[in-house]
């Protein structure tokens, strides 16, 4: 089921969070929210949620709205904290579960399933509090996802988390979407979004700068990187024709190029020069594409 946001706004008195969003969500995908703090991401997740009412516009999902007849249906992962500290892990599970309409029986299964997956069993007994913030933003993201959600929202996913565990998290996404679950996250980090995301969306000040498939942002963006290593100074070439940026590095020069058959005229002008260890002609990576779009704004 896909998400549809037509014409989306939210106001709060004066201030506009959300402004004119139309994007659509495909089902079974990972889409990606990206922009800074204040662009907008958590307000339109709670929107879509039903949390919130937009101001104007209209969110269906499977062309429907959402409502307490299909909300437990979608899963939830805020970017604030939502657990009870002095519970126990275990007890937490099996309440929350109950709320989305999970028997006994099911929860237990699930939770011994995620709390192996995440090489966390023996936190079962223990309370919130005594955990970690890494380990309790696993146990947060198990309640999002004990149910099966059909949608799953992540607002910050990998926020607090150590290179292992942003490791097991994106595996665990990953895995939830190849067995049909739609996730929709938001995130700074260029990164995770490039590396799982077909779909995304970029958001600046309440409204969408960039939407669409990754494949055509990037097609689109027309730009491509070049990446020179050499014995010998290659500071000349940011002054050729058709490039647009450069950056110096230990091991010679990164340029960002007007388009694709500048690489030609960059590689002649290397030629006779000295030893060259590496050339290489790249797409825009996402972390470009959002500098350009977005500016020095991005802070």
């Amino acid at each position: 089921m896909t998400v549809k946001l037509e014409q989306v706004t939210k106001n709060f008195g004066d201030f506009t969070a959300v402004n004119n969003l139309s994007i659509e969500i495909p089902k079974n995908e990972i889409f990606g929210f990206l922009g800074a703090n204040g662009a907008g991401k958590t307000t339109t997740f709670r929107m879509i949620l039903g949390l919130l009412s937009p101001t104007s516009g209209r969110i269906t999902w499977g062309g429907k709205a959402i409502n307490y007849s299909n909300s437990e249906q979608i899963g939830y992962l805020p970017e604030e904290r939502g657990l009870y500290p002095k519970l126990k892990v275990k007890d937490q599970l099996i309440y929350l579960g109950r709320l989305k309409g999970m028997d006994k029986q099911t929860i237990q299964r699930e939770m011994e399933y995620w709390l192996e997956r995440f090489k966390v069993p023996e936190y079962a007994n223990k309370k919130v509090e005594e955990l970690s913030k890494g380990n309790q933003q696993k146990i947060q993201f198990i309640t999002a996802v004990l149910h099966k959600p059909k949608l799953l929202i992540l607002d910050e996913p990998f926020s607090g988390l150590d290179p292992v565990n942003v490791e097991l998290l994106k595996e665990a996404v990953i895995e939830l979407k190849e067995k049909g679950t739609s996730i929709v996250f938001s995130s700074h980090r260029m990164e995770h979004v490039e590396e799982l995301c077909q779909y995304l969306c970029i958001m600046h000040k309440g409204q969408p700068v960039v939407h669409g498939s990754l494949k055509e942002i990037k097609r689109s963006f027309g730009k491509k990187n070049v990446t020179v290593h050499a014995d010998f100074d290659v500071g000349y070439l940011a002054e050729l024709p058709g490039v647009t940026k450069s950056k110096k590095t230990p091991a010679g020069i990164e340029l960002q190029i007007e388009r694709e058959d500048i690489s030609q005229s960059i590689f002649e002008a290397l030629n006779g020069r000295g030893f060259i260890r590496k050339f290489s002609l790249e797409e825009p990576s996402l972390n470009d594409i959002f500098i350009e779009k977005v500016g020095a704004s991005y802070e």
